[in-house]
């Protein structure tokens, strides 16, 4: 039965004020996040497909397509979140804690591998490691006449390298913030009493930011697990597989079922470490740090050790931001990769097509493939931005202005849902969903408007997280009083909230931006020749053995999120309380 109330001009409604809202908003959340998964359940359960699920974990291929690949998964995310925590707690520990030489300087370089694709790294680790075992051009290493073992280029310890120095910066970001907030009375009560440096760290400090080394460990952990590149680019050749390369070997040979029952337990995987990081952290009373009192931060004074431990920092710092770009560009004109610093060429660039040098492949100016393709990925990333910005701002404005309710409650829960879906899976579930017609409505599969809708989804919580934050700072007094003059939603929304959030909404937008043209799990299951874009052509020219417009292409990539993430961070202006002294 509708809900009846009383407006303002003591006028009989039917229905509270909002409800209209949250109901449209909740059937859209549904259409693009909830169906699609639903889809997929019921996809791998007809009669004719429901047979994969034996398949995959009972089947007499069950260990090559399940169970090894499941190992190394579970391998990779374990090693590369704890590698993670330690990293980027240590270098927050540094930043927040310490009198390290050069504090802003790290904090700042911490912050910037995640901008950085993993695929981009992966593609640096080949440049410089690959050795002879699967043909094709050697690496800069072996170029230089060192024997560069199989364990070391290609397979689990590359690929466990590569995502450690890619996902510690999540890491950093999440522990710096908790250590900012550790009051200072805590660690000065210690030192009264006679307590040492590693007492303290291991007594107090770890304790209190239990939260954040949790939260950090788990977020870290579903993104290892779910990452396709690295594990594709590095791993593939050496028949290494987890769960998120084995689902894209089974679509692209047309074992759909298949596929999409390995995804959907790749979902449950990476739902399950997250929500038992949950637990962890709930099952203790309080972690509260922040009271009424408390000074600035306390310092470590590290003495001898802080040009040291500086240095120690760089190295893992460099490594994973300096390192990977220069060799990326090297690449981008050297002949080959054993002869990285020398015998550059532009052709990779601006060549023509010459039968004679690299199979003929023109270079980016002139080859019409990699122009689409950056034409597509960079209307791609516009269109993904402003859906993104609009389906953000109606679930982030409903909820915080009418928070009431289990509409409310729903929508909170289903726009961060796609936080668990690895993104290979995500596409998997968009090619189940509308890569076939559904009643009048055609199929999707191959065209822009899939790739649009799937991005948009699939970074809904980040759009959500971003208009939420901008919506509370808009005082509803100002649309309260709009209302009572007659105004309605659209007018107050468009007069109002969207102009005094316009910057913060259009710095959401482009981080959106540089998100989805970097993306490669996403997007790799919805790439079609006449749908190119520029993350999966860099992939697909590396597999291919074309290295050099690999990461030349990638170098475009890096060069447009770092130019939009620059712009984003300047309209948004953020602080960030562990540099301030």
């Amino acid at each position: 039965m509708a809900d009846i109330a009383m407006s303002r001009q003591g006028q009989r409604v039917f229905f509270k004020q909002g409800t209209v809202l949250k109901i449209v908003v909740l059937l859209l959340l549904i259409a693009l996040i909830v169906l699609p998964l639903i889809r997929t359940v019921l996809f791998t359960l007809r009669p004719d497909v429901i047979g994969a699920w034996g398949d995959v974990l009972s089947g007499r291929l069950s260990t090559n397509l399940f169970y090894k690949p499941l190992k190394n998964t579970l391998l990779i995310g374990l090693i590369v979140s704890t590698g993670c925590v330690l990293l980027g707690g240590f270098l927050a520990w540094l930043v927040v804690m310490t009198n390290v030489p050069y504090r802003r300087t790290i904090g700042v370089m911490a912050t910037l591998p995640f901008m950085i694709p993993s695929f981009a790294a992966a593609l640096a680790w080949g440049t410089l490691f690959r050795n002879d075992r699967v043909g094709g051009q050697i690496g800069w290493f072996q170029g230089l006449g060192f024997d560069v073992p199989d364990w070391l280029a290609w397979g689990m310890v590359p690929t466990l390298i590569v995502l450690t120095l890619h996902y510690f910066s999540l890491a950093f970001t999440i522990i710096a913030a908790a250590l900012a907030t550790v009051n200072s009375d805590l660690v000065e009560a210690a030192q009264i009493v006679g307590a040492k440096g590693r007492r303290i760290l291991m007594g107090i400090i770890l304790p209190v930011t239990t939260p954040a080394l949790v939260a950090a460990g788990s977020l870290c952990f579903a993104g290892a697990v779910s990452n396709f590149a690295t594990p594709a680019l590095l791993g593939l050749p050496v028949r290494m597989q987890t769960l998120s390369t084995r689902l894209f070997g089974m679509i692209e040979v047309g074992q759909v079922g298949r596929g999409y029952v390995i995804g959907i337990l790749l979902v449950i995987i990476s739902g399950i470490f997250l929500w038992a990081g949950n637990r962890v952290v709930s099952g203790r009373r309080s972690y509260a740090t922040i009271t009424g009192k408390g000074g600035r931060a306390k310092r470590f004074d590290l003495r001898g050790a802080r040009w040291p431990l500086f240095a120690v920092a760089m190295v893992f710092l460099l490594a994973s931001t300096v390192v990977p770009v220069i060799v990326l560009l090297a690449s981008s004109f050297a002949p080959s990769s054993a002869n990285l610093f020398s015998g550059w060429t532009a052709h990779y660039w601006i060549g023509a097509s010459n039968p004679s040098f690299a199979q003929g492949v023109p270079g980016i100016v002139y080859n019409a493939d990699i122009v689409r393709a950056l034409m597509v990925t960079l209307s791609l990333g516009l269109a993904v931005a402003f859906t993104g910005m609009i389906v953000g701002l109606l679930a982030s404005y409903t909820t915080a202005r009418y928070r009431e309710g289990w509409a409310s409650a729903a929508i909170t829960q289903i726009s961060f849902l796609p936080l668990l879906v690895p993104g290979i899976a995500f596409g998997a579930a968009y090619i189940a969903y509308l890569g076939a017609p559904i009643g009048p409505f055609p199929a999707l599969y191959g065209t822009f408007a899939l790739l649009v809708i799937a991005g948009t989804a699939y970074l809904l919580p980040f759009s959500v997280q971003t208009g939420r934050a901008v919506i509370q700072q808009v005082g509803g007094e100002l649309e309260e009083s709009a209302r009572l003059t007659g105004a309605g939603f659209l007018r107050r929304l468009g007069a109002i909230t969207v102009p005094l959030a316009i910057r913060g909404l259009a710095a959401g937008g482009i981080l959106i931006f540089v998100k989805i043209i970097r993306d490669l799990s996403l997007v790799v299951l919805l790439f079609t020749p006449t749908m190119p874009v520029l993350s999966v052509l860099a992939y697909r020219y590396a597999s291919e053995g074309f290295g050099q417009f690999a990461n030349a292409i990638t170098v475009v990539i890096l060069t447009i999120s770092i130019v939009a993430t620059l712009i984003a961070n300047r309209l948004q202006a953020k602080s960030q309380p562990w540099l301030k002294d």
